[in-house]
């Protein structure tokens, strides 16, 4: 593929990816895709960990924009786990003829901005160099797996995983001492299967995370047909102009004490992040916020028979909702079972992994297994992994180097012609993200087929207004109790990563993109080659 050239080039075969490539293809592009791993799936693909599972519910974690894929492809769950959610995006792949378009195996080591030609000239780790127009990076918000620095750790003799690049044939834990260190969402959802299954498992945990018990169940012809009915008006809130977080606002009136308690017990017995909806201001005042956090500490206490672990379990370093809340099954009560142990690293800190054991500053636990269940380097990780250079040769990873910057999450100021699907400054993880991709695929498709109706080969984003779009974003995080939280949503787990509310949790999104768009892409400026730019 030296000296390749196509129209569009996309990054990443994830529901972004693979929905990009069929929109461009669509138009009519000649559109290259490249992708890491050995097949489609993304997040999917890579996290194989004992107990994944989507925290969406399934009927709602599906692309809206194909009516026969929606006719012929049923859910088994009210929350898919992992295998049937990679199934379907393997059916995606086939049923649309996707996978011709993209390179696997194949990860892209640079991108250079030709000023001259307005193209992007890419570089893969297998010697290929392709010239396109567009780029569209669909690299994903958590596919960049975080390992913490623990000394010792390359001397450790046992087996070594990490639930973000799970081994795809499985592993088997029978008869094992294993140690999981990190109590997040990959954590909570896989520690109760790795306990059913190992000898011992001690779970080394810094910070306790909420989780909502998901009381996840089949799906049955009626939940069927349920959401059939009332699909067209799922249809119109999500492509609404509305569509966005909207954080909720302080002014709201504080419902009584018996009143949120009745409330909060409702949704506990409905189960999933639905929790955090019980009221609009949950998540802006923390006098509510308060409230419900102690609903759910208290249920922790009655959930785990030990009064000490229970405690441990129990946040109290962050409101609820405000690092992203997890759903389980099973989890609390898995530190009943007489072969799970946990560790409250607050109080006894690692000091060192030895060849067959985790030494902290009170105790050695000899172990034959270490699993880390640490995180990622969310949001910007996979992004900066690449060599990217724009406009006079700026530095992507200097252009970040204070936090993300994106003008609407789409766009970076000194890198014409790229885009970011569910980048930073947009909803993305703070909301469903095959919503969120869907919006984003369509925006950026709408706006390469105006600049080609148009014979204009070069969108930039303005950099004043990037920076009062970035503004923007941290005024309305700021009006929140997100910011309270150490959170990866705030790039706190990554040492010297700056400390940057990195997702949009503002109201009305969509429309503000649909406006910038229909005022000929307002913020942004439009050109061609060989002839001047001109302001839209």
């Amino acid at each position: 593929m030296v000296g390749a050239e196509v129209d569009a080039i996309v990054v990443g075969a994830g529901f972004g990816g693979m929905y990009q490539l069929y929109k461009l293809r669509e138009l009519g592009l000649k559109v290259q895709g490249f992708e890491a791993g050995t097949d489609v799936g993304g997040t999917w693909y890579w996290n194989r960990y004992p107990g994944a599972r989507c925290d969406i519910p399934s009927l709602f974690y599906s692309y809206t924009w194909s009516e026969e894929l929606q006719r012929e492809w049923r859910w088994t769950e009210k929350y898919a786990a992992q295998p049937e959610i990679l199934r379907y995006a393997n059916h995606v792949a086939d049923r649309f003829a996707l996978r011709p378009l993209i390179a696997f195996e194949t990860p892209v080591l640079s991108a250079t901005f030709d000023e001259a030609a307005d193209r992007w000239r890419v570089v893969t780790d297998r010697g290929d160099e392709v010239s396109a127009r567009w780029l569209i990076m669909a690299t994903g918000c958590l596919s960049t797996p975080r390992a913490p620095a623990i000394p010792g750790v390359e001397s450790f003799a046992g087996e070594t995983y990490h639930t973000g690049a799970w081994p795809h044939e499985g592993v088997d834990f029978s008869g094992k001492r294993v140690a999981v260190i990190g109590t997040g969402s990959s954590g909570i959802q896989s520690i109760p299967e790795i306990a059913a299954q190992a000898d011992q498992v001690t779970v080394f945990q810094r910070t306790p995370n909420f989780s909502i018990p998901a009381r996840n169940t089949p799906l049955t012809d009626k939940d069927i047909e349920a959401f059939k009915a009332m699909y067209p008006q799922y249809i119109a809130m999500i492509k609404g102009p509305g569509m966005g977080f909207g954080g909720g606002s302080a002014e709201l009136p504080i419902p009584d004490d018996e009143a949120q308690r009745k409330r909060y017990e409702e949704l506990w017995a409905i189960g999933g992040a639905g929790f955090l909806a019980a009221w609009g201001n949950l998540l802006t005042s923390i006098e509510v916020n308060d409230r419900a956090a102690g609903f759910v500490r208290d249920k922790i206490g009655e959930l785990v028979s030990d009064p000490a672990t229970a405690e441990a379990l129990s946040p109290r370093d962050h409101p609820l909702g405000t690092k992203r809340i997890c759903v389980d099954t099973g989890y609390y009560e898995t530190y009943n079972r007489p072969n799970v142990t946990l560790v409250n690293l607050r109080q006894t800190p690692i000091e060192a992994i030895e060849p067959h054991a985790v030494r902290t500053c009170a105790a050695t636990y000899e172990v034959d297994a270490l699993v880390f269940a640490t995180g990622f380097d969310a949001m910007t990780g996979a992004m900066l992994a690449i060599d990217i250079k724009g406009v006079g040769g700026a530095d992507f990873r200097e252009a970040w180097a204070e936090g993300p910057k994106a003008y609407l999450g789409l766009a970076v100021a000194g890198f014409p012609n790229l885009f970011l699907i569910t980048g930073p400054g947009s909803p993305s993880v703070l909301s469903n993200m095959i919503n969120s991709i869907e919006q984003h695929v369509e925006w950026i498709s709408d706006c390469i087929a105006y600049m080609r109706e148009k014979g204009l080969t070069r969108i930039a984003a303005d950099p004043t207004t990037q920076e009062a779009w970035v503004d923007h974003v941290r005024q309305v995080a700021d009006k929140t109790l997100f910011p309270r939280a150490a959170s990866w949503y705030m790039g706190a787990n990554i040492p010297g990563k700056p400390r940057v509310f990195m997702p949009y949790i503002g109201a009305g999104y969509r429309q503000t993109c649909n406006e910038v768009a229909a005022e000929g892409y307002r913020g942004f400026t439009l050109g061609k080659v060989h002839a001047d730019a001109h302001a839209s």
